[in-house]
């Protein structure tokens, strides 16, 4: 079973942050697609775009669909962080035949602002005006919240590479209550094909007390899966065979023959 594979990555990160997953799964016969979002194709250490800051979840779902539109059928989508986010929304849409979330930032309705989180991004969320500016996190805030299970020579290399964000994309996912426009917001009883959901015990961003509540929107389709020994960076973390292999196993037995 093979076809399709859309690899959708999250804050800070690029194409480059499948290095691990995107061989991976071609081993296993998927056509391996690995769109970079919008303004996220600049050197880490380049200046960031001026638009970046501006740019709403709206942009990137939009500039992925149309990648998605070109394909003969829906492909499976996995996201990672922001990521996860997009491939439900998406998902919502009916462009996708499976999704796979991989430490997924949460939708709108959900209080998501947990001890750690608000630790991780107190910094960013203190500047006035942050919504309209691009965001990085620095050094210690990465290791805390993201690398934490990381040595500190891999997290010195994972952070730079680190590129910036967009205040806005932020603001709306942890202020959605206060977006007049419900960019993170995903009918979850649109989401009609299978959801593999993945959390971490030990994340610090999208902890598994969250994400475990997302699982429950999708209870009707969905199969949750939460690895004791990991944190948010799974797609690069020590161990991450281990979660792309429960993924792919999962897809090989909930997908029929490939429909390309």
């Amino acid at each position: 079973m093979a076809g399709n594979l859309m690899l959708i990555h999250g804050m800070w990160g690029g194409a480059f942050v499948w290095e691990h997953y995107r061989p991976f799964f071609e081993r296993r016969g998927w056509t391996v697609i690995t769109p970079t979002l919008r303004h996220h194709d600049v050197p880490a250490d380049a200046p960031p775009p001026d638009p970046l800051g501006d740019t709403s979840l709206r942009d990137y779902a939009a500039d992925l669909e149309i990648e998605i539109r070109k394909l003969a059928s829906p492909p499976v989508l996995m996201g990672h962080s922001m990521g996860g986010l997009l491939a439900q929304i998406l998902a919502a849409r009916g462009l996708a035949r499976a999704a796979v979330l991989l430490t997924p930032a949460a939708p709108s309705g959900m209080i998501a602002l947990t001890p750690s989180v608000v630790r991780t991004f107190l910094r960013i969320l203190s500047k006035p005006g942050f919504w309209k500016r691009p965001q990085r996190l620095n050094f210690s805030e990465a290791a805390y919240g993201c690398l934490n299970l990381m040595t500190p020579e891999k997290q010195k290399a994972e952070h730079a590479r680190f590129r910036f964000e967009s205040g806005r994309a932020a603001f709306e996912i942890g202020f959605w209550y206060l977006d007049a426009r419900h960019a993170a917001r995903v009918d979850a009883t649109q989401v009609k094909c299978p959801v593999l959901i993945v959390g971490g015990a030990q994340d610090r961003v999208t902890p598994a007390s969250v994400v475990r509540k997302i699982a429950r929107r999708y209870a009707r389709t969905m199969t949750y899966k939460e690895f004791p020994d990991h944190s948010h960076w799974v797609i690069a973390e020590d161990g991450w065979e281990d979660v792309a292999g429960f993924a792919a196993d999962w897809l090989d037995r909930t997908l029929g023959p490939s429909p390309n």
